[in-house]
């Protein structure tokens, strides 16, 4: 049959038909799920898990690689770093929620592979792991809730964001390429989209409002914020750094100079010194060094077998800042696109980051051919360590960088330097004490070199990293609460940040960055995506609403299949004490005042009169209550039954129990009050089915979640 038509229409109709088997061809997977979580490290698989675990029966975890858990494995970073000052010494804040579900992990692991929980003598951590056992534990984490389980979480490894779908304001999941053939398309749509990624890919494809790059003094007025900003600002970011993982050879390695190398990059770096950190982490004895820093693994002192030691790289030394790139890495970038290489690292493609990356790797590599060639003590020791294979990669490097900085989004509440900041060394409370608390933090003000050097005066020779006046690691700051409406984005809904991707200024990212911290962020905006779910009603809507904020705080205070987070990080308290419920949620909820400063909560200390009658007036004032004070002995004991008492004459219930002859008598200590001005609340709800919030310093009586 002859074909009547032009033969531009016929060209036309063959284009089509082209492109119709091309789209075909490319076409996605469509997975429909309840919750998208993007990026599965370790604040994305802490969300998966706290998610699953709540009860949420779809949920879909999308990884760009095939490792899980972020600092811990895929980016090498295996001693966990969360150092605080108690009483002028260096100690671990205080663990809860899946940390310390995970520490717990990691310790059994330790202790069945070398006898020892703590194998590492590490002088920045108290507990390491191995980068690869790391992401097992992952694995495990997350196992019972795969098709290995419950079969609520569907894992998807190696692809990466392409687009975000968006109906107006409301994200409705995203569309993801295949890291290895970008022709290949998944889509997942989700009725609550979470981003875990590194560089905060899905907020910013969605057209939700973020940061990136110093952030000037007139948009968060933070006192170490710069009145003005260079044009490198709206790159610089706290450096990224390309761990590497050694372990111990029988034989001498014979290095292999990297590309671009040059010694004056690494003054000093051939300092040895061998310690068994018995005077614990961050000491300042001279016993730090690229051995002792980041070891893993210390044969010497624990006598472990030959073969046995493993150290990690993660020295300032190896800091590669994201401004002021070297000529060649600039060249590279503009052969991209042109521009490229004045963009913030957040704003590149995967490509172009990439290109950032192999320069990371080899300032890695040139400090380590820099102490395996070094003269002098120690030198003979790195010619023993090798690289690690574990990671599988064929430069034997992670499979990513750390990464200290991110994409922050532009969310309802931003976390700012004089929210945290200390006017000590030692820790007290900080300024900003939200009333919706997710959980607590604290960690100095930890800027590392962010702008570079260049030991020639051009951008094509020697460079070293550098701090500035304003950016570096001497600010310290106070135990902190970060707020649920940090996950939450001003403007759109269907999108929760988590990770690093969460409103905070660049400053307080500088503190809020360490692997707890990010898993806790997980754990914590997984709660608030779990209730918005349960109600069908947008974050923005669930924060709100105080009843819910009050469910959600619970909830994470009291654990869900596994340890509590603390939300007011007493550091004498542990998640399996008594008290500890009672002592977050009472000191979050305001009813508790802390001892001036303190971070003790002292559990067993008696309370006095005077502070039970305080106290009880803080209750009843936030319930819109009378309060009848009478005159107390500063230091009287307060006894059962004055507890008895005082809570009936406020008209808020009490057990008589505490009026028995055997206990009338006994003297009242903190954690029993606790537990009891506690239930008081919860028998409230039952009673009268009203709760109080504070708002403005005022009383308001609204509905109870209890």
């Amino acid at each position: 049959m002859k074909h009547t038509g032009s033969v531009r229409e016929y060209g036309s109709f063959i284009a089509g038909m082209l492109l119709a088997a091309v789209a075909c061809s490319v076409r996605a997977e469509t997975i429909e799920t309840e919750l998208l979580i993007v990026g599965a490290n370790e604040a994305g698989c802490a969300a998966a898990v706290q998610a699953a675990r709540l009860g949420v029966k779809k949920i879909v975890l999308v990884n760009d690689i095939d490792w899980l858990g972020g600092q811990f494995s895929a980016e090498g970073v295996g001693p966990v770093d969360e150092r605080t000052v108690v009483q002028g010494k260096s100690a671990n804040f205080p663990r809860s929620g899946l940390l310390l579900e995970l520490i717990r992990r990691i310790r059994a692991y330790n202790s069945r592979t070398y006898g020892v929980a703590t194998p590492g003598n590490c002088w920045s951590a108290t507990d390491t792991i191995e980068p690869s056992a790391a992401a097992a534990l992952f694995e495990d984490l997350i196992a019972p809730y795969t098709e290995k389980g419950s079969g609520q979480l569907r894992l998807i490894r190696g692809w990466q964001p392409q687009r975000v779908l968006v109906d107006g304001t409301c994200v409705k999941g995203a569309v993801f390429e295949n890291a290895r053939d970008p022709k290949k398309l998944l889509t997942v749509r989700a009725r609550l989209t979470m981003d875990a990624s590194d560089w905060g890919d899905v907020i910013r494809l969605s057209g939700a409002a973020y940061y990136a790059g110093v952030d000037p003094k007139s948009r968060f007025d933070e006192p170490n914020a710069p009145e003005t900003v260079d044009g490198l600002a709206r790159q610089e970011m706290n450096p990224i750094t390309w761990t590497a993982t050694l372990r111990e050879t029988s034989h001498d390695v014979v290095p292999e100079k990297p590309p671009h190398y040059d010694g004056r990059r690494y003054s000093g770096c051939a300092k040895w010194v061998d310690s068994d950190m018995a005077i614990g982490i961050y000491a300042q004895d001279g016993s730090c060094c690229a051995y002792t820093q980041r070891r893993l693994v210390d044969r010497l002192h624990f006598g472990f077998p030959p073969g046995t030691e493993k150290i990690q790289l993660n020295a300032t030394e190896q800091d590669y800042p994201l401004c002021q790139l070297p000529r060649h890495v600039i060249d590279r970038l503009e052969a991209t696109e042109p521009g490229a290489s004045l963009k913030n690292i957040v704003d590149m493609t995967p490509a172009q980051r990439a290109i950032i990356f192999a320069d990371a790797k080899l300032q890695t590599l040139g400090f380590l051919y820099c102490l395996q060639t070094a003269e002098g003590k120690g030198a003979d020791r790195f010619r023993r360590l090798e690289l690690s294979d574990e990671f599988g990669t064929a430069d034997r490097l992670p499979p990513k960088p750390y990464v200290r900085e991110g994409l922050r989004l532009s969310a309802l509440t931003m976390l700012r330097e004089q929210d945290i900041r200390a006017e000590s060394h030692e820790p007290g409370w900080a300024h900003l004490r939200p009333e919706d608390a997710a959980f607590g933090f604290q960690f100095h003000i930890d800027f590392h070199p962010t702008r570079r050097l260049f030991l020639t005066g051009a951008n094509d020779g020697p460079w070293r990293a550098k701090h500035t006046p304003q950016r570096n690691w001497s600010t310290s700051t106070d135990c902190a609460m970060c707020p649920l409406r940090c996950f939450v984005p001003i403007r759109f809904d269907g999108l929760l940040g988590t990770s690093k991707n969460i409103g905070v200024s660049s400053i307080v990212q500088a503190a809020l960055r360490l692997h707890g911290q990010m898993m806790l962020t997980g754990q914590a905006s997984a709660t608030l995506a779990w209730i918005s779910l349960r109600e069908n009603r947008a974050p923005r809507d669930i924060i709100g609403a105080q009843p819910l904020v009050r469910e959600i705080q619970t909830v994470l205070a009291r654990g869900v299949g596994g340890p509590g987070v603390a939300l007011w990080p007493w550091h004498d308290l542990d998640p399996d004490d008594a008290a500890f419920e009672a002592a977050n949620l009472l000191a979050v909820w305001g009813i508790w005042e802390p001892e001036g400063n303190s971070v003790f909560f002292q559990p067993g200390k008696d309370v006095t009169e005077h502070e039970l009658s305080l106290t009880l007036e803080r209750l009843c004032r936030l319930n819109g209550r009378d309060t009848r004070r009478e005159t107390r002995e500063p230091d009287a004991v307060a006894t059962w039954e004055r507890l008895y008492t005082d809570l009936t004459s406020c008209r808020l219930p009490a057990t008589a129990s505490l009026t028995s002859p055997n206990v009338a008598r006994f003297p009242l200590t903190r954690e029993e009050f606790a537990r009891h001005l506690l239930r008081a609340c919860r028998l409230i709800r039952l009673e009268t089915g009203r709760e109080t919030t504070r708002s403005g310093g005022s009383a308001t009586a609204v509905p109870s979640p209890f």
